[in-house]
């Protein structure tokens, strides 16, 4: 399993929650996401940037539609940022993060788990479709090739 350590942004050369454009997560938002996230502690190699930090950048992107490329530099090297939602995605981590936030919330009973059902028919011209249909081809044609003999 995974341990979870809460980070903070003193001395990881981040900036300050409180006035910054770029602080995405409220700190109860992310109270709520950091006990689930992979931590480095204790693992050889070099101790993970931020992780408050990186889930932002991420956070931004998607929210802004920014090319990786383009991530602004107050969350980190935009390469660290995609390699870290890349691990997350590939490994299972959103999905236990989305799993988790969805059975507190129910648990709380702020997921109303109500759904709706749209019936609604929209017809498309016969050839709007993508579908092939067997017209006969060849075979028609030499039928009319034998009556005009």
């Amino acid at each position: 399993g995974t341990r979870a350590c809460l980070h903070t942004l003193r001395g990881s050369g981040g900036f300050d929650r409180g006035m910054s454009r770029f602080a995405l997560l409220t700190d109860a938002q992310w109270e709520l996401i950091a006990p689930h996230l992979p931590c480095s502690d204790g693992l050889p190699g070099r101790p993970f940037r931020d992780s408050r930090q990186v889930v932002d950048g991420i956070i931004y992107r998607y929210r802004t539609g920014v090319a990786w490329r383009d991530l602004p530099e107050v969350f980190g090297p935009w390469q660290t940022v995609w390699k870290r939602h890349n691990r997350y995605a590939h490994d299972g981590t959103w999905d236990r993060v989305l799993t988790v936030l969805i059975a507190e919330a129910d648990a709380r009973g702020i997921v109303d788990w109500t759904v709706s059902v749209d019936s609604t028919i929209n017809r498309a011209h016969q050839h709007a479709t993508n579908t092939t249909r067997d017209t006969g081809g060849p075979a028609e044609l030499q039928q009319s090739g034998h009556r005009a003999a």
